[in-house]
C-alpha cells in the first residue's frame, strides 16, 4: 500500500486569471484562507509576472490576504515579506548570459512587437506584447537570440504576452529555488495556474496542482502527461475547489457573504445597474426559488425515457406533423441537459444521462456523424433537420457532455466502450473546416437555429467547436493518450486565435500584418465592437450580437473575464434581458431586412421576437444567469435568477412549465411544455449560485 501524501506546506499561486478576475471570488479566498490557523497553513507564495510592486498593492487595497512571499517578474524576483527585503541572493542565479540591453534591441526588432508599460520590466524582465504568434514564430524568434549568442527563456502566453527572461527564470525555477532555501521538499508543494506561464510550477517533479476550469489550452497541452486536479469552477472559485480536494481548507465562506455590494461596484457598472433591485434575497423569495428548484426537478423527470432525456415532456405535449421529432432523443437538447445535472447524483438522474450518451453514440454513422435525434418510439436516428440539412452541432454537443461526464463522475468506461466512434465523430467534425483556417463552415440552418439563415462561419458552432477540441483533447488526457491529446489541445489554441481575430472586429492595427484580403475583413474593420459578431462568411459579416454565442464564449473561456464585461455591459444595456432572461438575438430582422429569408414565416415561427429570431429561451437565461454570476455579481445573478423562475412559472396552460420559449416582446410562452434543458439549465444556475435549497436552508 502507497503511503498518504504529504501535508501542504507551500501553496504557489499565480494571480491574473487564477485568485484576480472576480472580485467576489477573490473575497472567497481570503476570508478561506486568513480563517486557517497561522500555525497550521501552508506558506503562501503569489507567483505572478507582475512586478513585486505592482503585486503587493493587491494586499494593500485589501482584496487579497498577506502572502509569505512574492516572486514576480515570472521568476525574476523573491520578495520576503517578513524580512521586508527582495532576496538578492537570486540575481547571481540569472545573471549568468544574461545581456538585458540586448535582448531588447533583438526583441524590439522583431516584427509585430510592442513594448509593455514600464511596470512590467526590470532588469531580468523583458516583456512585449506580440498578438496571436504562431508557434514557428516563437520559433523563429529564439532562433534570432541563439544567433546572438544569448541563451535565453522565451514564455508566450494568452497569445499575447511574450516574456524574455534569463534562462534559469521562469515561475517554477523561482519556486524551486525559494524551497531549496526554505528546506521545503517539492511534494509537499501545492500549485495553481491558467496560462502556459504557469507551466513550470507544475512541471516541478512530486508537486501537486489546481488548474482552474477556465484555464487556456496552452496550460492543459504543457502539464498533459502531469496529475492535477482540473475544478469545475473558475477563478479563484476553482482555486478554493482544488484546495478543498487537497484537504487544506474544509471550511468555504458562501456566496452570499461575499457578495459584491452597489456601492462596491466599479462606478460605471453602478450607473448600468440603476434602477436595479438589489440586495440579499428576502425570505419570500428564498422560498420562491426553493419551490421553483422543487418544481424543475418535476420537470426534468417528466423527461427520463429509456433511451435518456426527451426534449419535451411526451405525456404532457400534443404533438402533429414536423412536431412529433420532439418524442425524440435530441443531440444538443440531451447533451446540454446531462451537463447541467451532472451535480444531481440521484440514481434515476444519473441512469439517464448515461442512457442519453448511449442511444446517442449507439447511432453514429460509420463516417462519424451523430444524428440530430433518436425517435423514442421506434429508436430510429434522424441525421438532419429542415430541409435535410445536418446537424453540425449535434457532435460538438455530445463531445462536450462526454467530457463533463467522465470528469464530474469519474466514470470513465463511456470513453473507454466508445473510444474509435468518438475518433469518427471528432473526423467528421474536422471535415466541416474544408479550408483548414481553423474554422468550421456551416450550411444554412444547420445547427441549433434551424429554421434561420445563417451560415459559414457562425459564432455559436465556432465557440462549441473550440470547446470540443478541448474536451477532446482532456478526454485523451484520461485515457493516457498524452501525445494525441497534446495535438487537439495545441488546435483548440488556433481556433480560439481565430475566434477573437475574425468575431471581435477593431480598427487598431494588426500587429501580424495587413488583414486577409477578403470582403468581410475589409468591411467589419471599419469599426469597432463591443461583443463578437454573429456570424462572418467570404463576402459578408452580421453586426447582430448573438447573446446566445457571447454567453456561451465565456462559458466556454473563449473570451476572458474583461471581453466579457464588455460584452455584458452592451448586453444588459440593450435590454437583452427584458422583458424576461433572456432573449437570443439583437437586434431582431425585420421583413425587408437583407438577412430576412421568406422562410422566417413558416408556422410564423421566426417572425421578430419569436423563437430564434428575437425569442426569449429560458435554458439561455440560466446561462446568462451563471455569466452574470461569473464576472462577479452575485446580486445581480440572484436577481435574473428569480425572474427566470417567474418566466418558468407562467406557463401556457398550467404553472411551472418550463417552456421551450417565449415571446420576445410580451414575454409569454410559446413553446412545449416541460422542456428539459429549460429545467436543467435553471438546476445547474440555482446550484452555482448557492440558490438550490440545501444551500439556502444552509444560508
Amino acid at each position: 500500500m502507497n503511503p498518504p501524501p504529504a501535508s501542504i506546506r507551500l501553496f504557489s499561486t499565480d494571480l491574473d486569471g487564477t485568485l484576480l478576475g472576480n472580485p467576489e471570488a477573490s473575497q472567497r479566498f481570503k476570508e478561506a484562507w486568513t480563517a486557517l490557523s497561522p500555525e497550521a497553513r501552508p506558506l503562501l507564495v503569489y507567483n505572478t509576472g507582475r512586478l513585486v510592486p505592482d503585486l503587493r498593492r493587491f494586499v494593500e487595497n485589501g482584496t487579497l490576504p498577506e502572502a509569505d512571499y512574492y516572486i514576480g517578474g515570472v521568476g525574476t524576483q523573491i520578495f520576503d515579506v517578513r524580512a521586508g527585503r527582495l532576496l538578492d541572493e537570486l540575481n547571481t542565479h540569472l545573471a549568468d548570459g544574461w545581456d538585458l540591453a540586448r535582448v531588447r534591441v533583438i526583441a524590439g526588432r522583431y516584427p509585430g512587437v510592442r513594448p509593455q508599460p514600464p511596470e512590467f520590466q526590470h532588469d531580468f524582465k523583458s516583456s512585449w506584447f506580440l498578438d496571436r504568434a504562431s508557434p514557428a514564430a516563437i520559433h523563429e524568434l529564439r532562433h534570432h537570440f541563439a544567433d546572438a549568442g544569448l541563451d535565453v527563456m522565451l514564455v508566450y502566453s494568452s497569445a499575447r504576452d511574450l516574456d524574455v527572461l534569463p534562462r534559469h527564470a521562469t515561475k517554477g525555477g523561482a519556486l524551486a529555488w525559494l524551497c531549496t532555501r526554505l528546506g521545503v521538499p517539492l511534494d509537499t508543494v501545492l500549485v495553481a495556474g491558467d496560462t502556459g506561464n504557469d507551466a513550470s510550477m507544475f512541471r516541478l517533479p512530486g508537486v501537486r496542482g489546481i488548474i482552474v476550469e477556465n484555464a487556456l489550452p496552452e496550460l492543459f497541452e504543457a502539464t498533459v502527461d502531469v496529475p492535477t486536479f482540473s475544478p469545475r469552477s473558475i477563478l479563484a472559485d476553482g482555486v478554493l475547489e482544488g484546495l478543498c480536494h487537497y484537504g487544506v481548507i474544509c471550511v468555504l465562506p458562501t456566496k452570499e457573504k461575499t457578495r459584491l455590494k452597489r456601492t462596491d461596484m466599479d462606478p460605471g457598472f453602478r450607473l448600468l445597474f440603476t434602477g436595479t433591485k438589489l440586495g440579499s434575497l428576502t425570505e419570500k423569495e428564498r422560498a420562491f426559488l426553493a419551490t421553483a428548484y422543487e418544481q424543475a426537478l418535476v420537470a426534468l423527470r417528466r423527461n427520463i425515457t429509456p433511451l435518456g432525456f426527451s426534449a419535451c415532456s411526451l405525456a404532457h405535449n400534443t404533438v402533429t406533423g414536423t412536431d412529433a421529432n420532439y418524442r425524440s432523443v435530441w443531440a444538443r437538447d440531451g447533451a446540454i441537459t446531462v451537463s447541467n445535472t451532472l451535480h444531481i447524483a440521484d440514481d434515476d438522474i444519473r441512469a439517464a444521462q448515461i442512457a442519453t450518451l448511449e442511444t446517442l453514440l449507439n447511432a453514429t454513422t460509420p463516417n462519424g456523424q451523430i444524428p440530430a435525434n433518436v425517435r423514442i418510439d421506434d429508436g430510429q436516428p434522424d441525421y438532419s433537420g429542415v430541409g435535410s440539412i445536418a446537424s453540425i452541432d449535434s457532435g460538438l454537443w455530445v463531445i462536450n457532455a462526454l467530457y463533463n461526464h467522465a470528469n464530474i463522475t469519474g466514470d470513465h468506461s463511456l470513453l473507454y466502450r466508445h473510444a474509435g466512434r468518438l475518433q469518427t465523430i471528432m473526423n467528421w467534425l474536422s471535415a466541416q473546416d474544408s479550408n483548414n483556417d481553423g474554422l468550421l463552415e456551416i450550411p444554412e440552418a444547420g445547427d441549433w437555429t434551424d429554421l434561420f439563415g445563417r451560415s459559414y462561419n457562425v459564432l455559436y458552432d465556432e465557440v462549441l467547436w473550440f470547446r470540443a477540441n478541448v474536451c477532446y483533447g482532456r478526454i485523451l488526457e484520461l485515457m493516457g493518450q498524452f501525445d494525441r491529446a497534446a495535438d487537439y489541445l495545441r488546435w483548440s489554441q488556433k481556433i480560439r486565435s481565430r475566434i477573437l481575430d475574425v468575431f471581435w472586429p477593431t480598427t487598431a492595427p494588426d500587429a501580424n500584418g495587413p488583414r486577409a484580403n477578403r470582403f468581410a475583413d475589409r468591411q467589419s474593420g471599419l469599426g469597432d465592437t463591443q461583443y463578437l459578431l454573429a456570424e462572418i462568411t467570404p463576402f459578408a459579416f452580421n453586426w447582430r450580437c448573438d447573446t446566445y454565442g457571447n454567453i456561451l464564449a465565456f462559458l466556454m473561456n473563449v473570451l476572458d473575464v474583461d471581453r466579457a464585461r464588455i460584452a455584458f455591459r452592451f448586453m444588459w444595456g440593450v435590454g437583452v434581458n427584458q422583458p424576461w432572461p433572456v432573449t437570443n438575438l439583437y437586434p431582431v430582422v425585420q421583413a425587408g431586412d437583407p438577412d430576412w429569408r421568406a422562410y422566417y414565416t413558416v408556422n410564423l415561427l421566426n417572425l421578430p421576437h419569436h423563437y430564434h429570431n428575437g425569442g426569449i429561451w429560458p435554458f439561455i437565461g440560466g446561462m446568462w444567469v451563471r455569466f452574470i454570476h461569473r464576472l462577479g455579481f452575485h446580486e445581480v445573478a440572484c436577481r435574473e435568477l428569480v425572474r427566470l423562475a417567474e418566466l418558468n412559472k407562467l406557463g401556457r396552460d398550467h404553472e411551472w412549465e418550463f417552456n421551450e420559449w417565449a415571446h420576445g416582446r410580451t414575454g409569454q410562452p410559446m413553446g412545449k411544455a416541460f422542456q428539459a434543458w429549460s429545467a436543467a439549465s435553471f438546476l445547474r444556475a440555482c446550484h452555482e449560485l448557492e440558490a438550490d435549497p440545501a444551500s439556502l436552508r444552509d444560508g
